[in-house]
């Protein structure tokens, strides 16, 4: 593996009229070969995926966020391994402490949270959850606090300075004695299917009223982490992820609690040049001027009582289409460099976000699917979308290997003539198998324009034998060879400022499960539960009913088959129920090679006899 370090690393943009090409290779160069391969690259489903790539998700929520569209299962046909809940938008959401304690001492979750999660975990999704803000009975500076809590809608976000925001943190003993006693209940609420836990979200800024404090964040954070490994010792928890890398601000929160042996995970932010278009890679070379990612997690590294090999996520990432000179094309390639270039460093990515709920503040920009904004575009996705479905197919389940050499002679003219560093990393799967990704870390303009280059590459230490192409953003797959008389050489290959990949063409040996069905709606008549759904993509073959009988909302039964139907059933009835039953039901669709992930869950009763 080769990086540049030389000065022109640092330079943030670069005029490229006067680059037209480089290194111009005739395509037979790299013509297709006889033998069979895909033509683009296979969906990997979070089931399939066993350490992968995360999505921030804000909890569904009517009638913005509704359940019953065709959004919340699309994370799991991307195959997003991880999931961080806990806001919606720049509010609370159902698992924040205004919600779960409605009343002074008594807590509960709604069935509607417990559907949620169970969705999560039953799709092959592991959760980390951001235990945040306060509650009015408890943190509200008015001299008469309430004594219920009613949560917010999704319209306010910090910095609210209102009397009774939830934006005003636990900062005396009693307030702090308050949150853990939510915390507490939390975590062994979800002790069976939740294992990750942070504290509060972006706290070096606005979220914490008045603006972050790290003394403040510390008296919390210490007493936070010997709850919840008291409650549950095999839990971990997360320093909650800040929204800048900055040092000074760790430094003073770890110094105060005494606690930095106590943190599982470190997690910050990166949104690199937030507001304009700054190349993802900018966040170590510029963006944050003196601070970056990387001397961030040296210092976390060096403080006296870090674990040793604490993992690292950078659990909110993205490059937003609507910011100064950015567009949808710009966003496909920057935030696939991010994820990849993060995991070569061993820092796990959580995108932001999966879908916006556009009551917020931050309206339809931020979500890889778009938002409720009654266009004909609502709940659509965007270009990354299938930029990530790729490169979680591709580069979940791999890590870095430092053996595999990427390399050439044009690489120097090449960087002297772009003005931006040439990128090359070597992933090695679970089954040993290689894949490497390079680009151009350049500056992206809108309109998806960039100069053809080309350039010859070595790629030393893979094993690779039969070589293939693929593009990461488009997901295109092509057929390349080693230059005659050589097994790690190929010659002509394009040079972009997108993730560009050579594999193996046995590298693509994952069976294809069927797309989860969506949209399942119900409605009940006399003792007849009338179900409805939508069926989407990769080949079903049927579509499978199963129900969950329910004795309350704290006994749910177990789930049940009660109908294996065509591919093509949109439509069930269930007329076997009895009065006074509470039921749900979810439905999935199966082809011979699997599975797809389960639908939203819908719920229902059968009125009792009077």
């Amino acid at each position: 593996m080769k990086r540049c370090l030389a000065p022109s690393c640092s330079r943030p943009t670069v005029v490229f009229a006067s680059v037209v090409f480089l290194f111009l290779i005739p395509l037979s160069s790299w013509a297709q070969s006889s033998r069979p391969v895909l033509d683009h690259v296979p969906p990997k489903r979070s089931s399939q995926i066993r350490d992968g790539f995360g999505i921030n998700s804000d909890m569904p929520r009517d009638p913005y966020l509704p359940w019953d569209r065709w959004w919340w299962t699309r994370m799991f046909d991307a195959g997003f391994k991880w999931a961080r809940i806990g806001q919606y938008e720049n509010s609370s959401d159902r698992t924040s402490w205004d919600w779960i304690e409605q009343k002074r001492g008594v807590f509960s979750s709604s069935p509607e949270l417990d559907d949620f999660v169970d969705s999560l975990v039953d799709n092959g999704v592991d959760i980390q959850v951001q235990l945040i803000y306060g509650n009015v009975m408890y943190t509200s500076p008015s001299g008469k606090r309430p004594d219920v809590s009613i949560p917010e809608t999704g319209s306010f976000h910090n910095d609210d300075r209102s009397l009774y925001s939830v934006f005003w943190p636990p900062t005396t003993p009693e307030q702090i004695a308050a949150f853990n006693r939510y915390t507490a209940w939390m975590v062994n609420h979800f002790h069976d299917r939740i294992h990750y836990w942070a504290l509060w979200n972006e706290q070096d800024i606005g979220y914490w009223n008045p603006w972050g404090n790290p003394e403040q964040f510390g008296k919390l954070l210490g007493p936070f982490i010997e709850t919840v490994h008291r409650t549950d010792p095999s839990a971990k928890v997360i320093y909650g992820g800040q929204a800048d890398p900055s040092r000074d601000f760790t430094q003073r929160a770890f110094d105060t609690c005494q606690c930095a042996a106590g943190v599982d995970v470190y997690a910050y932010h990166t949104y690199p040049g937030y507001g304009q278009n700054m190349n993802p890679e900018t966040m170590d070379y510029g963006a944050y001027q003196a601070e970056s990612p990387r001397a961030l997690r040296d210092l976390v590294k060096h403080y006296p009582g870090v674990k040793p090999d604490i993992p690292f996520f950078d659990d909110e990432f993205n490059s937003i289409p609507a910011w100064v000179g950015s567009d949808e094309s710009v966003q496909a390639k920057y935030v696939p460099r991010g994820f990849v270039y993060n995991l070569a460093a061993g820092v796990k990515t959580f995108v932001w976000l999966l879908a916006a709920g556009t009551d917020g503040n931050e309206y339809d920009d931020f979500g890889i699917i778009h938002g409720l904004t009654n266009h004909d575009t609502d709940f659509t996705p965007r270009p990354i979308f299938s930029a990530l479905q790729n490169t979680n197919a591709l580069f979940s389940d791999t890590k870095f290997d430092p053996s595999i050499e990427v390399g050439g002679p044009d690489l120097p003219a090449l960087r002297r003539q772009a003005g931006f560093p040439f990128l090359g990393y070597g992933f090695r799967s679970d089954s040993g198998k290689a894949i490497v990704a390079y680009w151009l870390a350049a500056h992206s303009f809108p309109g998806n324009t960039f100069p053809p280059l080309y350039a010859t590459l070595s790629l030393k230490n893979t094993g690779i034998t039969r070589p293939v192409l693929v593009d990461v953003v488009s997901g295109e797959i092509k057929p390349v060879k080693w230059r005659p008389g050589t097994t790690d050489t190929l010659e002509g290959l394009p040079v972009k400022d997108s993730i560009m990949a050579v594999t193996d063409e046995s590298y693509f040996d994952w069976p294809v499960l069927p797309e989860a069905p969506s949209s399942l709606k119900l409605s009940v008549a006399s003792n007849t539960a009338k179900l409805s759904w939508q069926v989407h993509g990769g080949g079903p073959t049927g579509i499978v009913v199963e129900r969950r009988i329910d004795e309350g909302d704290a006994a749910k039964g177990s789930w049940s088959r009660v109908a294996k139907l065509p591919a093509t059933t949109t439509e069930y009835n269930d007329s076997s129920l009895k009065k006074g039953e509470q039921f749900a039901y979810r439905v999935r669709a199966i082809n011979a090679d699997g599975e797809s992930a389960y639908s939203n869950i819908v719920r229902g009763a059968i009125q009792p006899k009077p």
